[in-house]
């Protein structure tokens, strides 16, 4: 396996072990009636909008189970361009959302932002989550930008 194939395995994996960390953490709120993230509680006024908190963060676990399934076609991306143009357009909307995720929290961990609540009561748990976020995006970008110089049936046919 040259080092291009494997750069994008790596990051494509760690990727969908971004995506089940978070459905993982997700199924675990749920079990506790919890809204937010690990290290970072809602506060109490955010129950007052959701009607089902178990089913709000089960939806949440879907969600992550989907990016996971998404991540991992990027591990050898489709030949067929429509699907793996569609992985990597998902893929893009996936980093942008997780990434600023992570930059809200990681402000709100720090006091920068004291509009997104409290800084958070168990900060290691909070910072565990901030890098896993930020490993998640890392990877995820790195494999949706290799998936998007195309599959490497189409670039062996450009080349010749």
């Amino acid at each position: 396996m040259s080092r291009s194939p494997r750069k994008q395995l790596v990051c494509a994996l760690t990727a969908c072990a971004g995506a089940l960390a978070y459905t993982v953490s997700k199924v675990d709120l749920a079990r506790d009636g919890e809204l937010g993230m690990p290290g970072f509680p809602a506060p109490p006024e955010a129950y007052t909008q959701v009607a089902d908190v178990t089913a709000a963060q089960l939806g949440n676990a879907g969600l992550g189970l989907l990016m996971a399934v998404v991540s991992l076609l990027l591990v050898r991306p489709p030949a067929a361009a429509w699907l793996r143009w569609s992985a990597v357009g998902v893929s893009w909307l996936g980093v942008a959302m997780v990434g600023a995720g992570v930059i809200g929290f990681g402000a709100r961990a720090a006091g920068l932002a004291p509009g997104l609540g409290d800084r958070p009561p168990h900060m290691a748990t909070a910072v565990a989550a901030l890098v896993v976020g930020a490993l998640w995006v890392a990877g995820w970008s790195v494999a949706a930008a290799g998936a998007t110089r195309g599959a490497p049936a189409t670039r062996a046919a450009r080349a010749r």
